[in-house]
């Protein structure tokens, strides 16, 4: 059973939110505009634009809260499918970070416009992969060592379907590191493939991720869960296969839940 403190900070997040989200529907209106403008954008690879219908830019950010003079970081960027449409909306009033695994951005994307302002933290953190089986990319998933992040006072941190490549001890270092540069208020958005609830690693299911455990890892390091969105739920995956198959891929069920770091 919840403990009363632990009750009255999940009553005030909530309060907040039904509060401030007139406030966020109002803005949201101009940053749709500049979403639509990146989606459209000329030189965005045609590979993106085919996800853009899977995937809900729009309405997933909407989801989340996101501001045009928000100061944001995402991580574990990959090969810059959502870098390409943050960065032109935070460009001119807001500020984007991009943290963990971001040799790829670094050499290819950023450092012209619109993408010149893209900042990169965690430069000197260590990814390091466990062997044995369970994952699909080989291993047990990553650790992380000096996972801490240079900066503060972030308004949201938002993560795409990479929760799956840490351990329990990874992600764990992960989110204490994620709750300090956060401010209080600041939101958290975690987007993952789902995995079935307490079912054990198998050569299928290593780049899925039990939500149930998701939300249980991201509390331990002291967020509430305020919200979370069936966007991405897709009823006709049975959460058997990996999600690589070409029966599965691109139509995979993804939980999307959004955190808060709670105002003291």
């Amino acid at each position: 059973m919840l403990n009363k403190t632990t009750r009255f900070r999940i009553f005030f997040a909530t309060l907040l939110l039904m509060f401030t989200a007139a406030a966020y529907s109002a803005d949201y209106e101009a940053v749709a505009e500049k979403l639509k403008a990146a989606m459209a954008a000329p030189g965005r690879p045609q590979a993106d634009v085919i996800r853009d219908a899977n995937r809900k830019p729009i309405k997933t950010l909407k989801f989340f809260g996101l501001r045009d003079n928000m100061r944001v970081v995402e991580l574990f960027p990959g090969r810059g499918w959502y870098t390409r449409l943050l960065a032109p909306v935070l460009r001119d009033k807001g500020d984007l970070y991009i943290a963990y695994g971001t040799r790829w951005d670094e050499a290819h994307l950023l450092g012209k416009a619109p993408f010149d302002k893209v900042k990169v933290l965690g430069k000197n953190t260590k990814m390091i992969r466990l062997p044995g089986p369970g994952h699909t990319h080989g291993g047990r998933g990553m650790n992380m060592e000096n996972a801490d992040l240079d900066v503060s006072d972030v308004d949201m941190v938002l993560t795409f379907r990479n929760y799956h490549d840490l351990t329990p001890q990874g992600r764990l270092a992960m989110n204490k590191a994620i709750y300090k540069i956060l401010k209080p208020g600041g939101i958290y958005g975690v987007v993952d493939h789902t995995r079935r609830h307490m079912e054990p690693d198998n050569p299928e299911n290593g780049r899925r991720v039990d939500p149930v455990e998701a939300i249980k890892s991201v509390q331990a390091a002291g967020f509430v869960l305020v919200d979370y969105s069936t966007l991405h739920y897709r009823p006709d995956d049975e959460l058997r296969y990996e999600v690589g198959r070409k029966t599965v891929t691109g139509n995979t069920d993804r939980f999307t839940l959004k955190f808060m770091k709670p105002l003291k």
